[in-house]
């Protein structure tokens, strides 16, 4: 991820292997890591189980929550691709019967936002 696209809120990839070494305990028995991103200091990390998203706050970021969100709750998601002008695609995500997105992250242009919305859909539908 580059530094533009990182203080502009776009997210970039993550390794799994990463994401197993820093984030491993957080996965319970026969959970694994599916894909991953990081958006400046925090991530969204996708597992066969559920969506978690790592919010790390104040200056330091020593202080960090984890949201856990699992599929069965995503009532709907969209995604929107980037354009010739807005170079970042979008992922908006609906929990339960909300009417505005609970989740919505941009993507620079490094991550295949048709892949998320695969792994979405196989997840969610």
């Amino acid at each position: 991820m580059g530094l533009f696209s990182g203080l502009r809120g776009s997210a970039g990839t993550v390794s799994k292997e990463k994401l197993d070494s820093e984030f491993g305990t957080l996965l319970c028995e026969g959970e694994q890591f599916e894909l991953g991103f990081k958006l400046v200091r925090d991530m969204f990390l996708f597992t066969n189980k559920r969506l978690i998203l790592v919010d790390k706050q104040g200056v330091t970021g020593r202080k960090v929550e984890y949201k856990s969100v699992g599929y069965r709750s995503i009532a709907r998601f969209s995604i929107e691709t980037a354009g010739t002008f807005d170079l970042d695609a979008e992922l908006k995500i609906w929990v339960s019967s909300e009417t505005t997105p609970s989740i919505s992250k941009q993507f620079n242009k490094s991550v295949n936002v048709y892949d998320v919305q695969k792994l979405l859909a196989q997840h969610v539908l």
